[in-house]
C-alpha cells in the first residue's frame, strides 16, 4: 500500500475519532465535563496543578490547585481536586476546634466572593481513626465524613472547650470543588484556601462525635423523571440515579439530590435509623449542607412536635447564592434520646424561573464521654 493511501486512512480515522469524542464530549453532564478539563489542564501543566501547604501551631493551611471557572457550574458540578493531608507527623493528640475555606483569585491572590465555593469536604479513614481509640465497633457504620463547608457555610469553630481529637500524623481526606451559578460568560482562574484549625491537648477540652443525617425522598424507580408527582406522596424527582440514590432495604428507591419546582415547598424525612442513637446523646454543635433556594432547615423532634433548633438561611435577592445558613452552636448543649423521633425539615423558595437542584444535611456533631474515658486513660 502506497504511503498516500496510509495517510488518508490515518487522517479518516482521525477525523472520524475527533468527531466521536466532540459528539461524546458534548453529551456528558456538566459535571463530568468539568472533571475532564480539570484533568486535562492539570496533566498538561496549563495551570497550576499543586497544592501548597504552610502550617503552624493554631492552623494547617492547603491552597488548592488552580480551577479554570469557564461556565455554569451548579452545585457539584465545578472543577475540584482531592488530598490526604496530616496535621504533623507525630503520634501527638491534636484538637481540631474548626475550619475554613476561601475563595482567591489564582493571579493576586486575593480573596473574592465565596460564589465560587460549592462544598470543601473532610474525610476520615475510619478504621484507622476509631482503631487508634479501640474503638474498633463504630467502624463502618457510617460514611466517614467529618464535616462539610458550602456556599453560605465557609467557616466555623467548634463551642470553646469543644473538638475533634485526632493523632497528629492520622490522615484526613480533603476535596475542595468550585462553583459559579451567575457569571457568564466567564473565563476566571481561581483557587480555594482551606484552614484546619487545631491545638494541642491540654486536658480539658471534650471531644465530639460527629453523625450526619440527611434528606432522603422516595422516587419511583421504573420511571424515575416522571412529571407531576402527587403532592401527597413525598416523592421526588431525582436529579440523577446514579450519585445520592440509596434503597430503603425493602427496594424502594430514595434521592438525597433531588429536584425542586418555582415557588415555595416543604421537605422532611425521617433520620433515626442515621442517627443510631443509644440511650441519649448532648448535641452540641451543628454544620449544615443546603443549596440556594433553601429558608431554613430544622432538627425537628417529633415526638414532642417541637425543634430542636431550627437554621435560617438568607439568600441573595439579585443573583442565585446564598448569603449565610446559621450554624447550630452551644457549649450546654441539648440532649437527644434513643426513644424519640427525629426528622430533618427543609423549606424552601425557588423564585428562579426554571426548577432547581437541593440537598438537605446535617452533620450533628455530639459529646463523646467513651472517647473522653479512652484519651483519658
Amino acid at each position: 500500500m502506497r504511503n498516500s493511501k496510509i495517510y488518508k486512512y490515518l487522517g479518516f480515522t482521525f477525523i472520524l475519532s475527533s468527531l466521536f469524542g466532540i459528539i461524546t464530549y458534548n453529551l456528558l453532564s456538566n459535571r463530568h465535563k468539568a472533571i475532564i478539563k480539570t484533568t486535562l489542564v492539570h496533566k498538561l501543566g496549563l495551570v497550576d496543578n499543586n497544592w501548597l501547604v504552610e502550617t503552624d501551631s493554631k492552623e494547617y493551611k492547603m491552597l488548592s490547585p488552580t480551577f479554570i471557572i469557564d461556565a455554569i457550574y451548579k452545585s457539584m458540578e465545578g472543577p475540584k481536586s482531592s488530598r490526604y493531608i496530616q496535621l504533623n507527623q507525630s503520634n501527638e493528640t491534636l484538637w481540631i476546634t474548626g475550619f475554613d475555606v476561601k475563595a482567591l483569585d489564582a493571579k493576586t491572590n486575593e480573596v473574592i466572593s465565596n460564589d465560587f465555593i460549592c462544598h470543601m469536604n473532610v474525610d476520615l479513614n475510619d478504621i484507622s481513626y476509631y482503631g487508634n481509640w479501640n474503638l474498633n465497633d463504630r467502624i463502618g457504620k457510617q460514611y466517614p465524613r467529618l464535616t462539610s463547608l458550602s456556599n453560605g457555610f465557609v467557616s466555623f469553630d467548634f463551642p470553646k472547650g469543644y473538638g475533634v481529637p485526632i493523632k497528629g500524623n492520622e490522615h484526613l481526606f480533603i476535596t475542595t470543588q468550585a462553583l459559579n451559578h451567575n457569571q457568564k460568560p466567564v473565563y476566571k482562574k481561581i483557587k480555594h484556601l482551606v484552614t484546619v484549625k487545631n491545638e494541642k491537648y491540654n486536658g480539658t477540652q471534650k471531644p465530639l462525635m460527629s453523625k450526619t443525617v440527611f434528606i432522603q425522598l422516595p422516587y419511583n424507580k421504573q420511571d424515575p423523571f416522571k412529571m407531576p408527582l402527587d403532592p401527597a406522596s413525598n416523592q421526588c424527582i431525582p436529579v440523577e440515579t446514579k450519585n445520592h440514590s440509596y434503597d430503603d432495604g425493602n427496594g424502594n428507591m430514595l434521592s438525597g439530590h433531588w429536584v425542586i419546582p418555582k415557588g415555595i415547598n416543604s421537605y422532611r424525612s425521617a433520620i433515626n435509623s442515621q442517627l443510631q442513637l443509644k440511650d441519649s446523646l448532648r448535641l452540641h454543635f451543628s454544620a449544615i449542607h443546603v443549596h440556594p433556594f433553601t429558608t431554613s432547615i430544622a432538627l425537628y423532634d417529633k415526638t414532642t412536635k417541637q425543634n430542636i433548633f431550627k437554621s435560617n438561611v438568607s439568600n441573595y435577592a439579585n443573583k442565585i447564592g446564598l448569603i449565610e445558613v446559621e450554624p447550630f452552636s452551644s457549649v450546654d448543649g441539648i440532649w437527644l434520646y434513643e426513644n424519640h423521633e427525629y426528622e430533618l425539615v427543609l423549606e424552601v423558595n425557588n423564585t428562579s424561573a426554571i426548577d432547581q437542584d437541593m440537598m438537605g444535611s446535617m452533620f450533628l456533631f455530639f459529646y463523646d464521654k467513651e472517647l473522653e474515658e479512652k484519651i483519658r486513660k
